[in-house]
């Protein structure tokens, strides 16, 4: 309502009276005018009303315009002269008026000009009030009374400056440029001392908190955490060749003096210095010292002085901390969490002094996470051990392991390379490891340079860990020893032992196997060694030998552009989609058949499948329903004699409620996959073509998989009717526990059911890849090898001929296919 008192103001006809001079010139009336429409106000008031738009024509102060509760306009505007009266045609309309620009100029510029005005002539004081601005337009006309009117246009400023069109400016650093310009400017005397006062003490305080929060981020209260100071548990300096940066020397007369939960924070840590470490402390998880600058600089969380002897601590809620460990654990970080394993009132029961207990429970990094959104992609754990001598054909022994956590599955093997490290190169590429375990003195140069250089190909980075030789590699026999004292690969469709038949040198892969196997019992991961699968890996045996070099070159897996997926092979031929399709297709790929019968078996069903379409069509609509089974199956066998989790405190319920969501996901699952399975077996040719390839359990009849299956259906709606959200209770443990039990022992069986839905999502994606084709496509024909092994000028051999050969992606420059190549033998 002011505001529209003020814009009506404009049209009110002044008094006669206003019309007189008091004997004053035409300047000095002008500019005396002009003050008093814009008096200077008292220190003590507030800007409002200080520059509102005005008409400038010569008018009586009587018509000032007040304020509103709006920011100050920053330049007077005359909209029409004074004199128009109500009823006049020819004055310009109110719309007009009001939709009229407004000029904005700085207000204390313009209460300095206003204070020479009253001591300089009347010309100037009056073009001091308003000052050119370089991206504004003034003009000056006159009305039909012959008085001037200055109009003054900014088509940059579309209106008054408001609260909501000013920039967003941090409470801090307005404080510090209001007092700079309060120190600096004696004339803008705006505010009363009181307020200029409270700025400069909340400004000094501000930069007192900046400087305590910089050497809060910069400094420890410890003096062995200083770099210049650190050592590792043998007390070995970071030069040292056997330095461990996983481990922290702490001297010990000051871990005496620390109390009952320091001492279960640093006697946990100086054991995981590689590894950012939660510490539970009632609802919260807190990050301390070199942690907390972890936690600051990646989470963006506030820095303090608290938590565990007063140190530089930061933390989050319990119900924040697994977003906080994913973001973490995407950026590389290793990420573990001391757990209670009692609650406080426990706690007390042992006595009034007593600590809540708490333990290191587990550990996650980026290459054995298990769950969360780690994409379709497998994700490995490579670890490699080099041979110490070297062939007499100056090839070099290699021995190496490597798990999918997620899959629950080991492999381990051992190759011949030469000086090029063209196998090392087909390993890496093959397995596309996100870490790999090494020694920090056991390989090569030119395996250093190997693993460097496949490093940097694809899409996700390469995480080397080089670790110490004489306690993380152990010799064969050492190895052999831990295996059978711990249990390891208990759960194993096939005995660790059988898994080494194949691999030429024993010792080497056995020491690779040690690595891996140490190195994840460290990490808290021994649920996963007893139960996992072993298998034995060959890198070329088999299969079409291509080495690292020539996938790279091929752009099978990875551009040369950016390293992503972009215009290669694999993604040519990706139509899958199951993610445990996707991970076939890719092994299939990096081991291409040479067998020409079981070339020709696939193409079988490749021909079957783009013949019909129905049945391809509802292949595609089972596919869609089928979650990640083969990663939902290796979870389950992982909590497989896994209890200890259960009893923790606040969390146990949590976990049981994971599994009871996975195992019912699972059977679920299975439920969709073995009905597909029936469905193609009741398909004549398509059911022929499919036993070539798949390897099935007995499905039907009264032993059959079905009926199996049907029995752990019934539990789960009985006991787990709502698995995916399942209020959990004090009996739920041991019924889930007893189930799974139960169902793994037909792992084996569960585990070929898996394999051919795999091998089913991957030949319909060569189907789909087939039928909409931008080009023409045909059927290879393979012919079996021959018996004559005695090769003639009419008989050499397996020849290769192709007519119209053409890329995918090799376009031409209208958009169409390039011309076609032929090959003929020579």
């Amino acid at each position: 309502m002011q505001r529209q008192k003020s814009i009506l103001s404009f049209f009110q006809k002044p008094s006669s009276g206003n019309q007189k001079s008091d004997g004053l010139s035409a300047g000095e009336m002008h500019s005396s005018q002009r003050l008093r429409q814009f008096p200077v106000k008292k220190q003590n008031q507030s800007f409002a009303g200080a520059n509102q738009p005005t008409v400038t024509t010569e008018k009586d102060s009587s018509l000032e315009i007040r304020g509103t509760d709006t920011p100050p306009e920053k330049a007077p505007r005359q909209i029409f002269s004074a004199n128009f009266s109500a009823n006049d045609d020819s004055r310009p309309s109110l719309f007009s008026s009001i939709m009229h620009k407004f000029v904005k100029v700085d207000d204390r510029e313009n209460s300095h000009q206003r204070n020479e005005g009253n001591g300089g002539s009347s010309k100037q004081g009056a073009a001091s009030q308003c000052p050119e601005k370089d991206n504004g337009l003034k003009s000056n006309r006159t009305d039909d009374q012959g008085r001037s009117l200055h109009i003054e246009i900014n088509d940059d400023i579309l209106g008054p400056e408001t609260p909501g069109v000013r920039p967003l400016v941090p409470r801090l650093k307005r404080i510090q440029d209001d007092c700079s310009n309060f120190e600096d400017k004696n004339d803008c005397s705006m505010l009363g001392s009181s307020k200029r006062v409270k700025f400069i003490q909340d400004s000094a305080a501000g930069k007192k908190n900046q400087g305590d929060l910089c050497n809060t981020s910069t400094t420890s209260k410890f003096g062995w955490l200083d770099p210049s100071r650190i050592r590792d548990a043998n007390g070995r300096r970071p030069g040292d060749a056997l330095y461990d940066k996983r481990t922290l020397y702490i001297p010990p007369e000051d871990l005496k003096k620390m109390t009952a939960s320091q001492k279960q924070y640093w006697s946990a840590k100086c054991q995981y210095m590689d590894v950012v470490l939660f510490f539970k402390v009632g609802k919260f998880y807190e990050l301390y010292e070199l942690d907390a600058e972890i936690g600051h600089k990646e989470l963006d969380w506030k820095m303090t002085l608290s938590g565990v002897g007063k140190c530089r601590q930061v933390g989050i809620s319990e119900s924040g901390i697994d977003d906080a460990v994913q973001k973490l654990i995407a950026r590389g970080y290793k990420v573990g969490r001391m757990e209670q394993l009692e609650t406080s009132d426990q706690a007390k029961a042992r006595g009034a002094n007593s600590v809540i207990s708490r333990k290191l429970v587990h550990v996650l990094t980026p290459s054995t996470i298990v769950d969360g959104s780690i994409g379709p992609d497998a994700v490995h754990l490579l670890a490699i051990k080099e041979g110490l001598c070297e062939l007499e054909n100056g090839s070099t022994v290699y021995g190496f392991a490597f798990v999918d956590c997620a899959a629950l599955k080991f492999w381990v093997g051992s190759f011949n390379d030469d000086a090029s490290c063209s196998a090392l190169g087909a390993l890496l590429m093959q397995v596309s490891p996100k870490e790999v375990i090494y020694e920090s003195r056991g390989l090569s140069k030119e395996a250093q340079k190997a693993l460097k250089k496949y490093s940097l190909t694809g899409s996700t980075a390469l995480q080397l860990t080089p670790v110490l030789p004489v306690t993380d590699f152990v010799d064969a026999s050492e190895v052999r020893n831990l295996i059978q004292q711990k249990g390891y690969f208990k759960g194993s469709c096939n005995s660790w032992n059988n898994a080494l038949d194949g691999v030429m040198h024993h010792d080497l892969a056995l020491c690779a196997l040690g690595g891996l196997v140490g190195h994840l019992s460290r990490l808290m991961l021994e649920d996963t060694i007893c139960n996992g699968d072993i298998l034995p890996y060959q890198v070329y045996r088999g299969c079409l030998r291509m080495d690292g070099q020539t996938l790279v070159n091929l752009e099978i897996f990875s551009n040369s552009a950016d390293g992503g997926p972009l215009g290669t092979l694999y993604k040519y031929l990706d139509s899958c989609i199951t993610s445990s399709g996707k991970r076939l297709l890719r092994s299939w790929i990096c081991h291409p058949l040479t067998d020409p019968e079981e070339i020709n078996n696939r193409l079988n069903v490749v021909e079957d499948l783009m013949k019909n379409s129905e049945t391809m069509l509802l292949v595609a609509q089972y596919l869609r329903k089928v979650p990640d089974l083969e990663r939902l199956l290796g979870r389950v066998k992982a909590s497989v004699h896994s209890s200890a989790s259960l009893i923790l405190p606040l969390i146990g319920k949590k976990i049981l409620k994971q599994r009871v969501k996975v195992f019912g996901s699972l059977v679920k699952g299975l439920r969709i996959g073995m009905d597909l399975l029936v469905l193609l077996q009741k398909e004549g040719r398509m059911n022929v073509s499919l036993s070539k390839i798949l390897n099935l359990p007995v499905l039907g009849g009264s032993d059959g998989l079905d009926k199996f299956l049907v029995q752990f259906e019934a539990a789960i709606d009985s006991d787990f009717p709502n698995y995916q959200d399942h209020d959990v209770t004090d009996s739920d443990a041991e019924i889930l526990s007893i189930l799974i039990e139960l169902f793994i022992e037909k792992a084996t069986l569960w585990s070929q059911v898996i394999h051919a839905f795999n091998c089913i999502d991957v030949l319909r994606s060569f189907a789909i890849t087939a039928n909409f084709a931008c080009g023409s496509m045909s059927r290879p024909v393979i012919l079996p090898n021959s018996k004559n092994t005695s090769l003639t000028q009419e008989n050499r051999g397996p020849i290769l001929k192709i007519k119209g050969l053409w890329h995918p992606f090799a376009l031409g420059e209208n958009g169409g296919l390039p011309v076609p190549n032929d090959i003929h033998p020579w």
